[in-house]
This record gives structure tokens, sequence and C-alpha cells, in this order.
């Protein structure tokens, strides 16, 4: 059986700003129901890859192709909101394209936060916002879905319960993720493919060989290398149409390795 098309793929990408590579030769490409996790240290490119295989940016050498008709839902890094205004999450989910009321609620409840449907966004805890923002993202219904620290301000907990949350999303909708982060505390076990990027493609493989690689202990110390856990979801279960648990029970684990 052939291999899936990617839905999107860069090859031999580089940008050059102010004299300096910002990215160089970077070789990158998620397909349908596959997590790629993009990690690396502040400042190594990661946004500006993002930005390039989102069509947003223009390389100066290599290609990027996206599968013709590719809808992407995009989770931006960092989303700031005037705390004075009363801007509620309805009104969030509906800013820039008007949207029936039972696909914004079907959206919210996806993503488990349906009850905060008249909450105003000011009010919202990090892990709250993050869902609000996914379900907002989900509502394109999008092949490939595109999350720039996801995790950003969540606490343990948090990151355990969205792990499993992308996971569920990915079995019930079929999309390829592209997940950005430079947190090495916890790295993502169902995630098919881990790439190490500083500027340049460090090292790319199942999350536990990456954080075995010489590269990337180079790149974070072994401490930090030996410290990294492994997060592993065992989502044996389906769901029926609504999102809801169809047969069996959710058995989703939890486990570190270091």
């Amino acid at each position: 059986m052939p291999a899936e098309l990617p839905l999107v793929e860069a090859r031999g990408v580089g940008v050059r700003r102010g004299g300096r590579w910002l990215l160089r030769d970077v070789d990158i490409k998620v397909a349908r129901r596959e997590v790629v996790t993009l990690i690396g240290p502040n400042g190594a490119g990661k946004t500006t890859l993002v930005r390039v295989l989102l069509g947003l940016l223009g390389a100066d050498t290599g290609e990027v192709r996206r599968e013709e008709g590719v809808t992407v839902g995009y989770v931006p890094q960092r989303v700031q909101f005037d705390p004075t205004l009363p801007l509620t999450v309805a009104r969030l989910m509906t800013l820039t394209s008007r949207r029936p009321i039972d696909a914004v609620t079907e959206a919210l409840d996806e993503t488990g936060v349906g009850h905060l449907l008249g909450a105003r966004v000011s009010d919202l805890s990090s892990g709250e916002l993050q869902r609000v923002l996914l379900a907002r993202a989900l509502m394109r219904l999008p092949n490939l879905l595109v999350l720039d620290e996801p995790l950003q301000g969540v606490d343990y907990t948090g990151e355990t319960e969205l792990y499993d949350l992308i996971a569920a999303i990915v079995d019930r909708r079929g999309c390829g993720v592209l997940m950005v982060s430079h947190d090495l505390h916890i790295v993502m076990a169902a995630t098919d493919r881990v790439v190490c990027l500083n500027h340049h493609v460090c090292c790319t493989g199942a999350p536990a060989e990456v954080v075995g690689h010489d590269e990337f202990r180079r790149l974070f110390g072994p401490r930090t290398a030996a410290g990294a856990a492994v997060y592993r979801h065992v989502h044996d279960h389906v769901h029926d149409l609504a999102g809801d648990v169809a047969d069996g029970d959710d058995r989703g684990t939890h486990a570190g390795a270091g």
C-alpha cells in the first residue's frame, strides 16, 4: 500500500535575514493522522518555520508543498486580550467569521469547555483559554492542526489532559497535527515523530530516540535530556459522532521515562 502523501512538506527550506540564516536546509512533513512535534530552544526558528509552512513567509531556498485544498486550524503562540473589554467566549468564537451557535457549542464541547460559552475571556485560566482557542480552530474543520506552544502557562495536570485531548481529536477527525514546543519536560509519546530544530534539523525520530540522540544532548545538556519524560497515551476506545465514548472505557495511561 503506497504511503499517504503529506498534508504539508518542506524540502531544503532556508530563510535568511540580516545576513544570517534563521533556517537552513530544513526538511519536515506532516501527513493525515500523524502528530509531529517540533522542539527546540527559544530563537531556534520554530515560529519562522511554521510561518513558512503556512505560506505566511517566503523561503529563500528550498520548496514547500501543501496538499491541494488543505484546511489549516491554527492556534497561535501568544494571544493577548484587553482585560477591560467584556469579551465573552461566545463572541471570541465568532470574531472573524459568523458561525451558527450549534457549531460553536459543538466545538467547545469537543474540547471540554462547553460550560464556558458565556464566560468572560479575561476570567479564563491558561488551560481553559487553550481549549477555547483549540475549539475555535476546530470550527474550520481542518485537515491540519498547527498548535504553536499550546501548553504555555498550563500546569502539569493540564498538560497531560491536553495531550489526551489532542490524541482523541486525531482519532476522531483523522487530521494531522504539527505541535510546536520548547518545553522538554514532557515529550508526547503519541507523537509519531519529533523534529529537533536549531536553525537546522539537529535530529528527528520517535520521542525516545530523539531524547537519547547525541545532538539533542549537546543542544540541551545531559541533565535536561536525562530529565525529559516521555508521556505515553493509550487510547483503546472509540467515539460516537457526538464525541462520547461508544465502546469500552478510557484507560489512557501516563508514564515517565528518563
